[in-house]
């Protein structure tokens, strides 16, 4: 009972997060440079003032700014998002047919870097006073100070370039017809490059954080009196030091998360993968203004999720929480 209407509470606040969200993306496109009427019209090589009038009033940009505002509005009340001016499509197709990917891509690289991050932290706190204690944190330093980019880029030219190991765009071999487990293992050979470049930042992160969350809850009293107690080092750091240092990490892991979604965007331009994060950046390029307001409602829509779903987390790792904190 107390966590139904913990979630029903933050589900109120979601909605009215979420409205606040749409009128600030939609005035934030309005004022944003460029005509998408005019870039119609000049790819359709007619420039005239009759052509551009006919445009605006087909897609209603000729109407005053709060009669868009409360068509978008109660549009996404019967989620109709609109139409895309250049992909010729509603909105939400062209998104629901992109969202899987990119939730494989985000979904695979958070766990990839929240393991292996809460790992490599443990052992440098386990060796924080060792060569490779540091090796470890020398790396994260390294993987956290480096571009994506960047990353992304030479792991394109060392893996798939010189080694010839990976596919190097894609999210499956086009034309090879795989089906059944043959599909899963081609679009798993495609997911390595793109989901471990971008797990390695986040990884570096969650190394740092587990570190220092570690090295703190070693400090403290009940650590102590379990040492006094003669239970094995392996006990101490498993049982009583990592299971308190995680509930910082699960706040931060909520909120990167979100984050993952954004960083998508590069990873899946460079890499060619066929997410929402790509069709952000072709929007973007194309004026597409309907578009790119749908793919900001999904992308806050994640990250409020992610959020609701950190709190139910985080009060079933810390009892003590209260449901009003």
């Amino acid at each position: 009972m107390l966590y139904a209407r913990l979630i029903v509470m933050r589900l109120l606040k979601a909605v009215v997060v979420l409205f606040l969200i749409i009128i600030f993306n939609f005035i934030l496109i309005q004022w944003a440079p460029g005509d998408p009427a005019a870039i119609l019209a000049g790819e359709a090589g007619a420039t005239d003032e009759e052509f551009l009038r006919q445009l605006r009033e087909r897609f209603g940009l000729d109407q005053p700014l709060y009669v868009q505002l409360w068509h978008y509005v109660s549009g996404i009340a019967r989620l109709d998002f609109g139409w895309s001016y250049r992909q010729g499509m509603p909105v939400l197709d062209l998104i629901m047919a992109r969202l899987p990917a990119t939730l494989l891509l985000t979904g695979t690289a958070f766990v990839l870097s929240l393991g292996l991050g809460i790992l490599a932290g443990s052992m440098a706190a386990a060796r924080v006073k060792k060569p490779s204690g540091s090796l470890i944190m020398a790396l994260a330093l390294i993987f956290y100070a480096t571009p994506l980019f960047w990353v992304a880029l030479m792991a394109v030219v060392l893996f798939s370039v010189y080694l010839d190991w990976l596919p190097a765009y894609g999210m499956y071999t086009v034309g090879a017809g795989h089906t059944g487990l043959a599909y899963v293992l081609d679009v798993a050979k495609h997911l390595v490059l793109p989901a471990t470049t971008l797990a390695l930042f986040f990884m570096a992160i969650y190394t740092r954080m587990t570190r220092a969350s570690m090295l703190e809850a070693s400090q403290q009293d009940y650590v102590k009196t379990a040492r006094a107690k003669g239970l094995a080092p392996r006990v101490i750091q498993r049982r009583h030091i990592l299971r308190n240092a995680l509930l910082p990490i699960i706040t931060l892991a909520g909120l990167q998360a979100g984050q993952m979604v954004g960083g998508a965007i590069l990873t899946e331009t460079v890499f060619a993968w066929p997410g929402i994060g790509r069709l952000m950046f072709e929007a973007l390029q194309q004026r597409d203004y309907n578009l790119l307001l749908g793919i900001f409602f999904f992308s806050a829509a994640l990250v409020i999720a992610f959020n609701i779903v950190t709190d139910l987390v985080y009060r079933l790792a810390d009892p003590r929480i209260k449901e009003g904190s």
